[in-house]
């Protein structure tokens, strides 16, 4: 396989490309790696690769003469790629893809970046190793050489060895252990040594499936699981529990705006006690508050919780049940903070739902509260909370659409969405 790496730095690579099994794929013809320099390629005296920027600003930009002569040189360019932020991110099945080419060329930028225009020439696809400045593009087209070798029929020598890695069947590999089998105190896992083979291939995969549960959730959303898999995380996820259980809901019924503005009180709704209760005990949240002043409307809603807990609902359907016994009825929205502080030893941390303006709390940033205290998802009835309950929240979530110009989802919809968002099995 042929790499060309157009680089301005082609001393950069100098080390890289002697060291383990990538220098051995090179020796053996395995790999190919072309040095390509837009350097050599210009014109002027000085040999001048960048210039400055128009319209003003920082640094410099690599200008397009020489770098498009160094790429026009090369017969077959193959893919192109550029290594930059705006791309695709690297991953497993990118670089499977691209372990069937026969040729690739990595285009390295620098400075402040390339003239926009190389996209326009040259049918090049953008890629991103992470969300990190570096200082060009030399760093990620490594990761992407090393990527994409490894993956090329021999260059392994045992083509079980990634078969197993991190990523290849979307979950992170499981620990490994060698001798001593004591070091310092610390042992290897007994049934490693048992030599029983199928009992160290289930360990090994509920280690991969912790491993995965713990550090990369998000990846399990992609993940291939057999139903035992599914059944393992589900008896390993106390952690995610414990987050769950510290995270909290309102909904606020007083005081809320109309649709003039004024701040008013507005009437329970069957469906938005089911709904939201649902949704909680489907994410193991640890309590629905449901907060109106109004007497009749708190006898109405305890009927309703009646029916389900003590009543005729408890046998006919124990699941509504089971979800209707997080719901709590108060006056206001200091009785369920003062509640939720009682249960946990602290007072929440409030948080505003709104579907107006730009918030600016992040709905991971949300998540991270919840490692450390409880957290309150204050949601409004009618058209938004009043300013006196949004001055109460330490901040507001952004919007659920905040980049459409239409954003009018009911509450039972906007819990939903919020909530798996902050709990959702792939954050």
């Amino acid at each position: 396989m042929q790499f060309n790496i157009v680089t301005l730095f082609p001393e950069f690579f100098s080390s890289a490309l002697q060291c383990g099994l990538l220098g051995k794929a090179l020796d053996q013809e395995m790999v190919r790696v072309r040095l390509i320099n837009p350097r050599d390629y210009a014109t002027d005296r000085h040999r001048s690769v960048d210039d400055r920027p128009y319209g003003g600003g920082p640094g410099m930009v690599m200008t397009l003469p020489p770098l498009t002569a160094a790429l026009r040189s090369l017969e077959p360019a193959g893919r192109m790629l550029m290594l930059c932020p705006k791309g695709r991110s690297l991953d497993h099945d990118l670089a499977s893809s691209l372990a069937q080419e026969q040729t690739i060329t990595l285009i390295c930028g620098r400075y402040e970046g390339i003239d926009a225009r190389l996209e326009q020439l040259f049918p090049v696809e953008k890629v991103s190793v992470g969300n990190v400045v570096l200082n060009g593009g030399e760093t990620p087209a490594l990761h992407v050489l090393e990527a994409v070798s490894r993956l090329l029929p021999g260059f392994m020598g045992h083509g079980e060895s990634f078969e197993e890695e991190s990523f290849v069947q979307g979950v992170l590999e499981y620990p490994h252990y060698s001798r001593p089998e004591v070091f310092e105190g610390q042992e290897v896992p007994e049934i490693l040594l048992s030599g029983d083979h199928a009992r160290i291939a289930a360990w090994r995969r509920e280690m991969a499936l912790l491993t995965t549960l713990e550090h990369r959730p998000d990846l399990l959303a992609g993940a291939t699981l057999a139903p035992k898999d599914a059944k393992l995380l589900r008896s390993m996820n106390n952690q995610r529990r414990r987050i769950a259980k510290n995270c909290y809901i309102a909904l606020v019924h007083a005081p809320v705006l109309n649709k003039f503005g004024q701040c008013g009180t507005v009437s329970l709704t069957n469906l938005d006690i089911h709904d939201i209760a649902r949704v909680s005990r489907t994410y193991g949240m640890g309590g629905y508050y449901i907060c109106t002043p109004l007497q009749d409307q708190q006898r109405l809603g305890t009927r309703l919780l009646g029916h389900w807990l003590s009543g005729p609902g408890q046998s006919a359907n124990p699941d509504r049940g089971s979800a209707l016994s997080l719901v709590r009825i108060v006056d206001n929205l200091e009785q369920a903070v003062e509640d939720i502080a009682r249960q946990c030893g602290k007072s929440p941390t409030l948080v505003a739902t709104s579907a107006q303006g730009l918030g600016e709390l992040t709905f991971p940033q949300v998540r991270r509260l919840l490692d450390d205290e409880p957290v309150l998802l204050v949601l409004g009835t009618g058209y938004g909370l009043a300013p006196e309950v949004l001055n109460m929240c330490s901040g507001a979530l952004r919007p659920i659409r905040y980049f459409s110009d239409y954003n009018h989802l009911s509450v039972r919809a906007a819990a939903a969405i919020i909530v798996d968002r902050v709990l959702g099995d792939d954050g």
